[in-house]
């Protein structure tokens, strides 16, 4: 059987980061049955066709209102082109998986949410509560409830359209953490968008070596501690030593996904 094809959708906008690392080491993995490419969306304008069968569209910054005009414009055209496409019952459907960024732009296209400004950064490891129809989801499978997820972000989707998500078919699969003495709505931070469209609000591809090292370098971890406080510094670096939190969720999410993908794309291409 021919490789099937993976198309990065690389959302950074040309900032340092260490996403795209954690998600090429995890596709790494897998390469004995995937051939796979980039594309650089924001900085470059590209985007893939429909010639890819698996897609991962990653975090980035800045504001998911945001856009020149162009490349916001063919992400949105390649989003509703995939979407389209897996509406046709003899096609084959394709696999996609947003990240942060990407699934606040997701959420916003399919009106799914309100995507707005947080009071303040969220950052660092936090817990992540599933719902009911979280703990039967099966890329959540092997994580406890709660569980951790690495989470940087400005914004955030909250007051969901239920009527919306149930036209669609989309579940509510997590919320952030429970927090009594605060008076704001919990985000939603993972939707199942269809059978074969799923998003997270955090960074699913976080390895705590590649965090550890990054995070405790001097001068980072001087501008960390004086930006958000000794006390969130030191349990960022706790859960990352811990392989039952961050190291756990980075094992299970996204290789999960790939490994039910190409496991259901080579079934339905030997049903064809």
């Amino acid at each position: 059987m021919h490789s099937l094809r993976l198309a990065i959708l690389d959302m950074y906008d040309d900032t340092p980061n260490q996403g795209m690392r954690c998600i090429k080491d995890i596709i790494k993995r897998f390469e004995h049955a995937l051939d796979w490419e980039v594309f650089d969306v924001r900085n470059k304008g590209e985007v893939p066709g429909l010639d890819f069968d698996i897609y991962i569209s990653t975090g980035g910054p800045g504001s998911p209102h945001d856009g020149d005009g162009s490349w916001d414009v063919a992400y949105y055209n390649w989003l509703q082109a995939v979407w389209e496409w897996n509406l046709v019952p003899d096609n084959q459907k394709k696999q996609v998986f947003f990240i942060c960024h990407s699934f606040q732009m997701a959420m916003k296209h399919f009106k799914l949410c309100e995507v707005t400004g947080r009071k303040s950064q969220s950052f660092g490891t936090f817990r992540c509560h599933m719902t009911d129809a979280g703990v039967s989801e099966p890329l959540f499978d092997g994580l406890p409830n709660p569980f951790y997820v690495a989470d940087f972000r400005d914004w955030q989707c909250i007051q969901p359209d239920l009527d919306r998500f149930d036209a669609m078919g989309a579940k509510i699969l997590a919320l952030e953490k429970i927090r009594p003495h605060v008076p704001l709505e919990r985000a939603i931070m993972a939707v199942r968008f269809s059978e074969d469209f799923f998003g997270v609000q955090f960074h699913p591809e976080a390895d705590p070596g590649g965090m550890l090292e990054h995070f405790t370098k001097p001068g980072r971890r001087d501008a960390i501690v004086d930006e958000h406080g000794r006390e969130k510094y030191l349990r960022m670096i706790e859960h990352l030593n811990d392989s039952d939190k961050i190291g756990l969720t980075h094992e299970v999410i996204l290789p999960m996904f790939l490994n039910r993908a190409i496991h259901k794309l080579e079934l339905e291409a030997v049903m064809a």
